[in-house]
């Protein structure tokens, strides 16, 4: 569960993108970024040092943002990097993407393929999480090349582990 303060921007996020019309669009970009920033080591170096000037650090976003995201996205990104709380950046979305998705009466499930998913793969997934968790379901697609092939789900503290490796581990076990 989250701290206040992280919840309170969290809170504070999903109400700029609900203001701009963009949640869709910016729950998604910010939730790439976060996978991005938990992925890279010097990334999240570089926003949390504070001997870095925030107005660098907050350009560092727009050399990685600029173009790829929206503007509200990295007006999001940046003002939280400029208060010093890129650290707790990657909570922060996760606690948007909940209050999101409650708000829609769904529950977040976060999907880890080796490859990006079709739309009808995700249409599929969505309906099957849908059904096993009896809830709608918000599908968050994660490209993990450590996957070797099928995915690994999670819907709050329920994991389905639907990958080769866990099946190939299920066969040794049997014999």
């Amino acid at each position: 569960m989250a701290d206040d303060r992280t919840l309170a921007y969290a809170s504070a996020l999903l109400a700029v993108a609900k203001a701009e019309g963009t949640l869709g669009e910016v729950e998604d970009e910010l939730f790439r970024f976060s996978q991005t920033l938990e992925g890279s080591d010097e990334l999240r170096t570089a926003l949390t040092d504070a001997r870095i000037p925030a107005a660098r650090r907050q350009q560092i976003v727009e050399d990685i943002l600029g173009g790829r995201a929206s503007s509200t996205t990295v007006g999001l990104v940046s003002m939280v990097v400029a208060t010093g709380r890129a650290r707790q950046l990657p909570q922060i979305i996760r606690e948007l993407v909940e209050l999101s998705a409650a708000e829609a009466r769904k529950v977040v499930a976060e999907v880890r393929s080796a490859v990006p998913l079709s739309t009808d793969q995700r249409e599929r997934l969505t309906k099957a999480l849908g059904q096993a968790t009896g809830k709608d379901v918000e599908l968050k697609v994660v490209v993990d090349p450590s996957v070797l092939g099928g995915v690994v789900a999670q819907v709050g503290d329920t994991v389905i582990d639907g990958t080769v490796r866990s099946r190939l581990d299920q066969l040794k076990n049997a014999f």
